[in-house]
């Protein structure tokens, strides 16, 4: 078992000290300790992920990329990857608490209008008894105590609390919707409930846009739909076979979303020597997402039907 040097361990410590990091963030960290530009040195970047998710796997963690599906956006995180019953000790939240989250999470995942969020009315209206087995939800009496002392003030300050943890997050229009921690660490918790996935990067789709085709199951994260406009016109859905309405998306949403791409990658390149932009602007398509693509590729094998440590209970 190979030691990782400092650099490998202040890159871990950052991102469990700070939670997980948005793309610009972390390639930030990334260069101040190595002095390297992951997108000018793209090889070694990679690198340094097989690396760490190499020497992680034997305690059970994973150093984790995805994209937030509310804003499109490349995040990593370290996520634990065991679920036994001494993980149920190593959360801050109490048992009401975390059958609130469960109660939220399966309000939003399991939605078939795949919205991506419930108002916050409808998260405090959450029933903490629906998360027992059957048998003990319907007998009023086997209801734990501190589920039925539950108050609403009590779930708005847990709402709260999840909130600041990442656990969820609030969108534009004020709804509770999955926070990146989420994302991160309940891709297994999705899969084993069935919740559909993006046609197109085949993570689960619980922000998406629907085929409006009747019957069609198909979804796409609008991030996903942006980049296959930008690529061409006419795209037909492969479930039904109709033509996906890409007119949603117009072509100036698709190429500000481009533009706005390019102005990341060169605010990440910044630190770049200068003879090396040059070389990178002209790879942009194949570098675009090659980071998150290293991390989750490095550990693909493993993350089949694990649920992690800290969400081990939403089983």
């Amino acid at each position: 078992m190979a030691s990782l040097n400092w650099k490998h361990h202040t890159i871990i410590q950052a991102l469990i000290s700070r939670g997980p990091l948005k793309e610009n963030e972390f390639h930030s960290i990334f260069s101040g300790v190595t002095g390297r530009n992951p997108g000018a040195a793209k090889k070694i970047f990679d690198k340094y992920l097989l690396e760490i998710n190499k020497e992680l796997s034997y305690v059970n963690f994973e150093l984790r990329a995805c994209r937030d599906q509310y804003d499109g956006k490349v995040c990593y995180g370290v996520v634990n990857n065991v679920a036994d019953e001494q993980s149920k000790l190593g959360t801050i939240y109490s048992v009401p608490q975390i059958a609130f989250f469960k109660g939220i999470i399966e309000a939003i995942a399991q939605d078939e209008a795949a919205q991506g969020c419930i108002s916050g009315f409808d998260a405090l209206n959450i029933r903490l008894e629906n998360q027992l087995p059957s048998e003990a939800s319907s007998s009023q009496q086997q209801v734990p105590t501190a589920f039925k002392n539950f108050s609403m003030s009590q779930k708005d300050k847990t709402l709260d609390e999840l909130v600041k943890d990442k656990w969820l997050c609030r969108t534009g229009e004020g709804n509770i919707g999955l926070g990146i921690r989420s994302l991160l660490d309940l891709r297994s918790w999705f899969r084993n409930n069935d919740v559909p996935s993006c046609e197109v990067c085949n993570e689960a789709g619980v922000k998406a846009d629907l085929c409006p085709s009747e019957g069609c199951t198909v979804r796409i994260h609008k991030y996903c739909l942006k980049n296959l406009l930008s690529q061409r016109d006419d795209k037909v859905c492969s479930g039904c076979g109709k033509p996906w309405p890409l007119s949603r998306i117009t072509k100036e949403e698709a190429v500000e979303a481009a533009a706005n791409d390019e102005e990341e990658e060169d605010e990440t390149q910044a630190t770049a020597p200068r003879s090396k932009r040059r070389k990178v602007r002209s790879q942009r398509d194949s570098a675009e997402n090659g980071s998150s693509q290293a991390s989750l590729s490095s550990t693909s094998g493993t993350t089949g039907r694990r649920v992690t440590r800290s969400v081990a209970n939403l089983r």
